[in-house]
């Protein structure tokens, strides 16, 4: 089962990571003003050179030409979209334009896979919700889809994720089912939580990110900041639900 942990900015929390057996590392690129970032390259190289560690993108932006000279410039082995694929109320919008950026990103970099972050709402009471027909739609050119929590109000305007609160299980283990891709589970998973996620769903992976960070005084999570007990107990609970099941017979790549 891959554990994947996000966001990964310096070469040194890599390595911890890495000795952690982490299998994906995953890192963010904030500002199309600001995509070449020296110590992000140092950080996805050391995960490429002689680990069987996997590294990945989020960049915070969608213009084709400042991708590809992202992905021409850090040559991950993944690249991670997150943009929001409904309104605020929801609906799904029209993919079309998410569906062509990733097909001419596979045309021009055919080596680099593509993972497709997936809105699942925090319960039941918006219902019905278009995750599995979203999912339909883009399946054909994604590697893997990364479910992740919707709230309507995302802390980061139009992206996806980093919300710190649980996706509906349910709706996960349905998309979980439907879809050929191996799907990775995100959305406020914790040390404390991820093994019961994880018997739950049956997914092919778990993903971290805000509730394995530090915290400041106030107990708020501090962003490319990582806890590192709290990264080890979270492997040690995914590893757990490994042995005990927890998968699905998805296959990672």
């Amino acid at each position: 089962m891959i554990v994947q942990i996000y966001e990964i900015q310096t070469p040194e929390e890599a390595g911890k990571c890495i000795d952690l057996g982490i299998d994906h590392i995953g890192t963010v690129i904030l500002s199309p003003d600001k995509w070449r970032q020296p110590d992000i390259k140092e950080t996805l190289r050391g995960v490429s050179q002689g680990t069987p560690a996997k590294n990945s993108i989020i960049p915070l932006f969608q213009e084709f030409e400042i991708l590809c000279k992202v992905l021409d410039y850090y040559r991950p082995h993944f690249l991670h979209l997150c943009e929001s694929l409904t309104d605020s109320n929801g609906d799904k919008i029209n993919l079309d334009k998410s569906i062509h950026l990733q097909i001419k990103i596979k045309e021009r970099f055919p080596e680099v896979g593509i993972i497709r972050s997936i809105p699942i709402p925090a319960d039941q009471s918006r219902s019905p919700f278009p995750t599995l027909n979203i999912a339909k739609d883009l399946e054909a050119w994604s590697e893997y889809f990364l479910i992740d929590t919707w709230l309507g109000r995302e802390p980061v305007k139009g992206y996806i994720g980093i919300t710190g609160q649980i996706c509906d299980w349910k709706m996960a283990k349905a998309l979980v089912q439907q879809t050929k891709i191996p799907v990775i589970l995100a959305g406020g998973l914790s040390p404390e939580n991820v093994y019961s996620a994880l018997m739950a769903v049956g997914p092919a992976g778990a993903d971290s990110c805000t509730n394995t960070n530090k915290l400041d005084r106030k107990g708020n999570p501090i962003r490319f900041k990582k806890d590192f007990g709290r990264v080890k107990k979270f492997v040690e609970e995914v590893r757990r639900a490994e042995k005990k099941g927890g998968a699905t017979s998805q296959k990672r790549l």
